[in-house]
């Protein structure tokens, strides 16, 4: 048997590897897997990470890794949660394009050829992405292309400090720009945004397809960004994901005086009185320093850093941020 780093090493040219980390999600693995095998572009592998599901999923995995023998393969692992799931798949991956999705996502069929296409004439780009759309249910609610994915742009930052305006199913990635991003983290929410501002730490070109390449859908299922301004280990999670994104924004040498680095500041400010309320206190005075060094001498010394720093001097990051949130409601 080959170890995870022998497979590691085989990268195969042209070769499209989809890695489909999964929890209790059987119904929407068939989906997701029938998306893939629908592409135009061969050859393709498909990697299902079974990440200790409790229902029929494994079984359901299993089956399809036996009908189609030749492009997919299923690990079979403790609960770790998408980020280690998704870097499971990452050791096993032979291909010299990678594609992350969801279980719950679906891929058009032209994807892969598209952009496979787009990355083969510009050599130059590491990344390919194209418009995905939004889907409720499985039923589309917009013709048109969801966040931001319908804007053509050169370069993930410093734009991915507004926001990551895709999903983990509209970028498609040269093997190469993987493998010098490293490993996922531990992370359980908004890992996938780390990740990419990793990548985008690397001053990457995009590739832009102006057409249709994925679906993201919403459900009434579980999902674990939900409830992400309110969860007390979320908001652990959350704040860890934004030291690190800085960390990526800095390397970059995002200006500190631009419009994404400023819309930045105040998110990174907002959590910490979200995490002040939510009890946690040591977060949230880390996120305040961050805040204050996101924001620039100038804006880091404003009235609302300085009140709201004595404030909770006086009485503690927890009430101040219970304090922060009531006369938040009233703004």
């Amino acid at each position: 048997m080959m170890s995870n780093q022998q497979f590691n090493n085989l990268n195969v040219e042209g070769l499209v590897t989809t890695i489909i980390p999964v929890y209790n999600r059987s119904g929407m693995l068939k989906e997701a897997v029938a998306s893939v095998l629908a592409q135009t572009y061969r050859p393709i592998e498909i990697i299902i990470v079974d990440d200790g599901s409790t229902d029929d999923t494994a079984r359901v995995a299993d089956e399809l890794s036996a009908r189609y023998p030749g492009e997919i393969r299923v690990i079979h692992q403790a609960n770790t949660g998408p980020g280690l799931a998704r870097e499971a798949g990452r050791l096993l991956a032979r291909g010299e394009f990678i594609q992350y999705l969801d279980s719950d996502d679906i891929l058009l069929p032209k994807k892969f050829e598209l952009q496979v296409g787009g990355l083969r004439n510009h050599p130059e780009c590491g990344v390919s992405y194209g418009w995905t759309r939004f889907c409720m249910k499985g039923i589309s609610t917009d013709i048109t292309p969801w966040k931001r994915t319908g804007e053509k742009i050169v370069t993930m930052f410093p734009s991915f400090l507004e926001s990551r305006w895709w999903g983990t199913s509209t970028p498609l990635y040269r093997r190469a720009v993987i493998d010098r991003t490293g490993a996922w983290t531990a992370l359980t929410n908004e890992e996938d945004w780390e990740y990419d501002c990793r990548i985008a730490a690397q001053g990457i070109f995009l590739d832009y397809v102006p057409e249709f390449i994925s679906e993201e859908h919403d459900h009434a299922g579980a999902r674990l960004s939900r409830e992400g301004a309110k969860d007390a280990k979320k908001l652990q999670q959350r704040a860890s994901a934004h030291d690190l994104i800085l960390r990526h924004a800095r390397q970059a040498n995002v200006p500190v005086d631009s419009q994404e680095m400023q819309h930045f500041a105040r998110e990174l400010f907002l959590l910490c009185r979200q995490c002040g309320a939510a009890g946690l206190p040591q977060e949230s005075r880390r996120l305040f320093d961050l805040a204050r060094q996101a924001s620039g001498q100038l804006r880091g010394n404003c009235t609302d850093f300085k009140f709201y720093g004595i404030l909770a001097g006086m009485v503690g990051w927890t009430i101040a941020g219970k304090i922060a949130r009531f006369i938040d409601r009233f703004r």
